[in-house]
């Protein structure tokens, strides 16, 4: 299977960044690690082995992305506000560089995006702040409001990039179209946490016409065995 490691100074961060690339071709996926996980974190956790037949017949080419948890949601020490800000900077960081970047090296058009519990909130939020760019969003034992994270921070400094607060009072048409078009699945353990976030999250969507599949998994489902074989079952469909 083929492996790449890549780094350079971003910009947007003012830091230096790295990612991992697996596979050599086939639709991109864009790959997020939970709370204040590393780039690394799909391969030493074993992602990568049931994805293996995907990655060595061409089908999926996955984009390991770094991740700035620490500097931002989990940054305590920062004033709410700074905290989204520094978010903001690592959208841009995924907007500017990571998937010009990603279509480079690969120009099939599909992007699918996802990720894990925090990481799940990361492959949501970029899919639904740049729906264009996004053709599907796989979000496993995620939860997709910020609040938490952030009381205090300032309604128009959290606001677009809380989705539970950005999609539940969408408006523009161009892009809830856009939104429509892409291929949503949510999945999350019945007793986990954040499953009635999730069931909220799901009633925004549906409120908004946007089709999406929400699947409940028994028990909590908040870890990687559950996750190998989630990523197993969705990222190619709504299993």
């Amino acid at each position: 299977m083929n492996r790449e490691y890549h780094k350079w100074f971003s910009p947007a961060l003012q830091r230096e960044m790295e990612l991992l690339i697996f596979g050599s071709g086939g639709t991109r996926v864009l790959v997020f690690p939970t709370s204040l996980g590393r780039f690394y974190q799909w391969e030493d956790f074993g992602m990568l082995e049931p994805l293996r037949p995907h990655l060595e017949d061409g089908a999926i080419q996955l984009f390991c992305v770094d991740s700035v948890d620490a500097e931002s949601w989990y940054a305590k020490w920062r004033p709410p506000d700074e905290r989204v800000r520094r978010h903001a900077e690592y959208d841009r960081y995924l907007l500017e560089e990571v998937a010009p970047f990603t279509a480079k090296r690969n120009p099939t058009p599909a992007l699918i995006t996802t990720g894990a519990s925090f990481g799940a909130f990361h492959a949501a939020n970029f899919a639904f702040r740049h729906p264009e760019l996004v053709t599907r969003v796989l979000g496993m034992s995620g939860l997709y409001d910020m609040r938490g994270f952030a009381a205090g921070a300032s309604d128009e400094t959290l606001y677009f990039y809380n989705p539970s607060d950005y999609l539940a009072n969408e408006q523009d048409q161009e892009r809830l179209d856009a939104l429509r078009r892409i291929d949503i699945i949510l999945a999350i353990g019945r007793d986990d946490p954040s499953c009635a976030n999730n069931e909220a999250f799901s009633s925004v969507l549906w409120s908004k016409d946007i089709w999406h599949a929400l699947r409940i998994w028994d028990g909590w489902a908040h870890d990687w065995p559950y996750w190998k074989q989630m990523v197993s079952l969705y990222i190619d469909g709504h299993d």
